[in-house]
């Protein structure tokens, strides 16, 4: 499917940030199919199918552990979390590399958590020591990361998580916000022995956005299913949504509130076209293209704000600007030349960086010639700002020139002319 080819591939401009993210023509066309009651068979049958595909792309196998897809998007899962698997005042542990993993913190306060945040420097990961120290003095409900922090384009290593949590805190639940990695990156969930993993439709998965996808283990639905204290939320509420969960991946209907039947009908056909190959080969061509990326901005002289060569996301590259050009502005170039880049998120320095997204679609399907083409008008612009920078130098060098010589005034308006 990713070497369809319609009209809809010669479109300008190319969507690349770190979501939402170009749509294969085939998805954006069950997008558009007729509408239907969410009781009809062949609805059943279709997200029943879905929810069946997404233990596969979550790699979990366990049958007690349940998937659920719910209207709204990824940042819904941070709801669902933070309402049925916490208590209120309840410890969690979280770790803050970047704006997103801040969002998910100020959410599970909201829901009544006792967080405790670890920072990082801006465009570093997580240091396991200091998160063993502190699983040693304290115990904590949950772990929560960011697998991937789209603002900063910062990947943490899960499997090193997840081997620290059963060495030194096991009865912690690992609660992991995939919404930038899903599709993209290795998740295990069975053999890193995750609790909770929260995504959304609208990035890796490069389908339109409208879905919330959350996996749970059997260990959380247990957490979930005996809590003490009553749930403060009504439409994300586990309680609720277990049982149609449960009938529809038996191709049964049932009902809590309606499906977007059209976006479910996009994720099927966007997770048979996933799973039509394995997945490893997926993250491998994902690898790939993200080093294309990484060696194009390094050989434009730029710096990427990921720190190290292990924590750099395979779906999107943060990288720092030269200085005089703003994020503002070289967006606005980029668009002109039919690229859409996403600007920086941080508070003090979003105008200074620049984010690349090379997820989903736009890295499978090759023949469309997406993330070259991105490559390329990057290189043009950057390059022109250089060349424009120059020329600029070169003026204030021969104004100089011209003071410095004291050849008059007419000599210094004929030099900056």
């Amino acid at each position: 499917m990713a070497q369809f080819n319609t009209q809809l591939e010669g479109r300008k401009p190319i969507l690349l940030t770190p979501g939402p993210t170009e749509v294969d023509p085939v998805v954006l066309r069950e997008m558009s199919h007729f509408a239907e009651s969410h009781f009809s068979q062949p609805f059943c049958d279709t997200f029943g199918e879905v929810l069946t595909m997404l233990r596969k792309l979550f790699q979990c196998y366990d049958p007690r552990a349940q998937p659920f897809v719910l209207g709204g998007s990824g940042s819904l899962g941070w709801d669902f979390t933070a309402t049925n698997f916490i208590e209120p005042g309840e410890s969690v542990l979280y770790l803050s590399p970047g704006f997103f993993d801040d969002a998910f913190e100020m959410c599970l306060s909201t829901y009544g958590a006792r967080t405790t945040k670890l920072t990082v420097d801006f465009g570093s990961a997580p240091d396991l020591s200091i998160v063993e120290e502190e699983l040693k003095v304290h115990q904590y409900k949950a772990l929560v990361v960011t697998h991937v922090d789209t603002s900063t384009s910062v990947l943490t290593q899960l499997k090193p998580l997840s081997d620290l949590l059963a060495r030194s805190s096991p009865e912690t639940l690992f609660i992991v916000d995939g919404v930038a990695s899903v599709g993209c990156e290795d998740l295990q969930f069975d053999s890193w022995k995750v609790d909770v993993a929260v995504t959304g439709s609208q990035k890796a998965l490069s389908c339109p956005p409208g879905v919330g996808i959350i996996m749970v283990s059997a260990r959380a639905l247990h957490v979930a299913e005996t809590r003490k204290t009553p749930l403060t939320a009504w439409y994300a509420s586990l309680p609720r949504w277990l049982p149609i969960m449960r009938k529809y991946e038996k191709k049964e209907a049932s009902y809590f509130a309606t499906p977007p039947t059209q976006v479910v009908r996009a994720l099927h056909a966007s997770l048979a076209d996933i799973l039509s190959r394995p997945l490893s080969d997926r993250f491998a061509q994902h690898k790939r293209k993200s080093a294309e990326v990484r060696a194009a901005i390094e050989g434009l002289g730029l710096n990427l704000v990921a720190l190290e060569p292990g924590t750099q996301a395979n779906g999107v590259t943060a990288f720092w600007l030269p200085e005089g050009l703003t994020s503002e502005l070289l967006r606005a170039k980029a668009l002109e030349r039919g690229i859409i880049f996403a600007g920086g998120m941080h508070s003090q320095f979003g105008s200074k960086y620049v984010r690349f997204g090379h997820m989903g679609f736009s890295v499978v399907n090759e023949f469309g010639a997406h993330i070259d083409t991105g490559i390329k008008v990057l290189r043009d612009t950057i390059i022109e700002f250089y060349q424009n920078r120059s020329r600029k130098e070169m003026r204030l060098a021969d104004c100089e020139f011209c003071i410095t010589n004291d050849l008059g005034e007419n000599a210094l308006v004929l030099a900056q002319a």
